[in-house]
């Protein structure tokens, strides 16, 4: 069985390591590079139970134990590590207790860290960029392919009724099974299937070096500033780097992943630079390591598309997962390998992500040349 994956982002690389140990031959077709998009540049935050309640919650414990597993399974640095998370709030100016120490003694003063809402046992981090890499280069160990280019279509036999394959550029590569895993750019296969609406939430972001300074320790904070409240999300990872972001909102996105514009002031007018250096002297200019944004894709409903596409027998959809991709990629890419290969899912009941709950776009259908 051969297996046409697009997408050589976090859950195309799962879903091909996943097809891999069933035997599958998977080909990943990526345009711009792997991790390139959201997978390279998302704060890779993990929680095992703050799906809680949700059709999120299945998936999301079951995708937190396997990120623990992989770490110990596959021999490469992923930047896992298990964390505490805490929130709190940045106390405004001209408020008595803003001179207060913070209960962290990297933080400035002001910092009224309210409450613990994750442990070691519950919350984690990863590096997304390197896990996505380590799941594709572990794929590629298994047998799968990577090829670099862009998908033209989807091949059907002369009746339109079967699917052949995808074409990628002038060219066909022949499959038994297809998965549309692209991000928001998955949007784009709306012309070749029906596919509800996806949106892209634009995330920007700032890399700091901060060395060996900052505790193990997530935070959501909240922050006034020109006149609104506004969160903030603080993760440290392992390597000495400290991923700062705010202020995410829906946003438009360029066809090509890599015009992604990377000037984060771009996505939002407020100023991410000010209200993280608000937060520590350790946030200084001269420690930036990166100025960055993302595109997550996000649903009308907030719940992924994970399954089978409706009206075809061998496309399926993995997209839309919004602020937890990286969490839920491994048990997405587990549960639709499990799919594809035996018909039905072990781990998780995909049936609240299934894309046919939601109306399909009325776009006009293209056949591939």
């Amino acid at each position: 069985m051969r297996v046409v994956i697009c997408g050589g982002g976090v859950i195309g690389a799962c879903t091909a390591y996943s097809l891999c140990r069933h035997g599958v031959d998977v080909i990943v077709v990526e345009r711009t590079g792997v991790a390139a998009a959201a997978s390279g540049k998302a704060g890779g935050f993990l929680a095992r139970d703050w799906c809680a309640g949700t059709p999120l919650d299945a998936l999301a414990r079951r995708s937190f134990d396997l990120h623990a597993q992989l770490a110990g399974e596959i021999a490469a640095d992923c930047g896992y590590r298990p964390m505490s998370a805490y929130s709190g709030r940045v106390i405004p100016d001209g408020d008595p207790r803003r001179t207060m120490r913070s209960a962290l003694d990297w933080l400035s003063n002001g910092i009224d860290i309210s409450q613990r809402i994750g442990s070691s046992e519950t919350t984690a981090i990863v590096h997304p960029g390197k896990f996505t890499s380590t799941m594709m280069n572990a794929a590629i160990a298994q047998g799968a392919e990577l090829r670099l280019g862009c998908v033209t279509g989807i091949v059907r036999d002369a009746g339109c009724a079967t699917v052949k394959g995808v074409g990628m550029e002038d060219n066909v590569i022949e499959a038994d099974a297809v998965v549309i895993a692209m991000g928001p750019w998955s949007l784009l296969a709306a012309k070749w299937m029906s596919l509800p609406a996806l949106y892209a939430q634009g995330s920007p972001s700032i890399l700091y070096d901060t060395g060996p300074h900052v505790s193990a320790e997530a935070l959501f904070l909240e922050m006034e500033i020109y006149g609104k409240v506004r969160p903030i999300e603080i993760f440290p990872r392992p390597d000495g780097s400290t991923y700062v972001t705010a202020c995410p909102a829906l946003d438009t996105f360029p066809t090509d992943p890599a015009e992604v514009e990377s000037e984060f002031s771009k996505l939002d007018r407020l100023t991410l630079l000010e209200m993280s250096q608000r937060l520590s002297p350790l946030f200084r200019p001269e420690k930036i390591i990166a100025k960055q944004a993302c595109y997550r894709p996000v649903t009308t409903d907030g719940a992924p598309l994970i399954g089978r596409v409706p009206q075809e027998e061998a496309l399926y959809v993995a997209t839309g997962h919004g602020s937890w991709g990286i969490l839920n990629a491994p048990a997405t890419g587990e549960a639709l390998a499990e799919l594809i290969v035996e018909g039905a899912t072990r781990h998780v009941d995909l049936a609240p992500f299934d894309p046919a709950r939601l109306a399909p776009l009325d776009l006009p259908r293209r056949q591939w040349p």
